[in-house]
């Protein structure tokens, strides 16, 4: 049995148990490094936060979290080490770049333009993934990639080439943004031209879109999908939950119920200031948590004929199987 890098260390794959595919313990868009007006990390108050978190989380029998949080936007692997160590919660987290409108820092546009950054972008994958975060001894366990609304950037090619050439390397799991519902079939063609290993991609936040061929698509050609935005409504072009679930038991019943995981995208600790939202967009949010599948999609779906076999499968068993690189069905 293979192993999958966690933030305490490499557990069999056939350990992982139940699994959210997408949360976030704690994010910051680029820049939140510069808004001091509350003062500095204070690391015991959100460790304190974290923990409740996690703690909700295995509350439901959870047993495993991947944190993609991209590397320009607070990863912090120390700090999901502590959360793991005080809970036994197993956090795999990732070395990446979120996309070009909210993501992008200078750094590598700058590296970009003196043609350096893609090399450089390779190497910042392999040695993250070989020897560890800086310095920490923590390996990432995936590779987070992004593109934005109805393209993939030339910014963000340099991601996806560097991380399909480090995928055929190491054989790690590539997990993708999709923006708004778009670009889904593209990225999954782009890394499969590239050479990247379908059975080890899982492409992010599907669930945006609620058209069943747009999913079908995608997962025609052999890799895995998100549905793990749960929560999260009319913001960022997001659907609705009813429609989540309309078109995830269109999918269901067509027979994809071994390529689907699922989560939320929860961001628990906010660095910097927390969004602000007016009481209508919080009422339409106020399911945004990571108990939210379990105390209402979940109830939803058994009502509407979805068996337990199914849930296991992507709450688990499908992780298992993309981390093992076990081969999807292709229709």
């Amino acid at each position: 049995m293979k192993n999958v890098e966690t933030v305490t260390g490499p557990i069999p794959v056939d350990k992982l148990g139940k699994t959210l595919i997408h949360e976030h313990f704690i994010f910051g868009y680029p820049g939140f490094q510069g808004d001091v007006t509350l003062g500095p990390f204070k690391e015991e108050e959100f460790l304190e936060a974290a923990i409740a978190v996690a703690r909700q989380m295995q509350s439901f029998g959870v047993q495993t979290v991947v944190d993609p949080t991209p590397n320009e936007c607070g990863r912090d692997p120390l700090f999901l080490k502590k959360v793991s160590e005080a809970t036994g919660l197993q956090i795999i987290c990732a070395t990446g770049y979120y996309y070009e409108g909210e993501g992008a820092p200078p750094y590598f546009k700058f590296r970009q333009a003196l043609g350096t950054a893609e090399e450089e972008i390779y190497e910042m994958f392999k040695k993250e993934i070989s020897e560890g975060i800086a310095g920490t001894g923590v390996k990432p366990g995936i590779i987070k990639l992004a593109s934005s609304k109805d393209q993939i950037t030339e910014y963000e090619k340099m991601f996806f080439r560097a991380a399909a050439r480090v995928q055929k390397e190491t054989g790690i799991v590539i997990l993708t943004h999709t923006q708004e519902g778009t670009m889904g079939p593209d990225q999954a063609r782009m890394l499969i031209e590239l050479g990247a290993d379908p059975s080890k991609i899982i492409i992010g936040h599907m669930c945006g879109n609620t058209n069943p061929e747009y999913h079908k698509e995608v997962m025609d050609q052999g890799v895995r999908i998100g549905f793990d935005r749960f929560g999260i409504q009319g913001m960022v072009g997001a659907p609705f939950d009813q429609e989540r679930v309309a078109t995830l038991m269109d999918l269901l019943d067509a027979g994809y119920e071994d390529q689907i995981l699922l989560a939320h995208d929860s961001v628990n600790i906010w660095l910097g200031r927390p969004p602000i939202m007016n009481e209508q967009v919080m009422k339409i949010m106020e399911n945004w948590h990571p108990g939210h599948i379990f105390e209402n999609i979940l109830p939803t779906l058994r009502e509407n004929g979805v068996t337990e076999t199914q849930i296991d499968k992507m709450l688990g068993r499908n992780a298992e199987a993309l981390f093992t690189g076990a081969p999807s069905k292709v229709f």
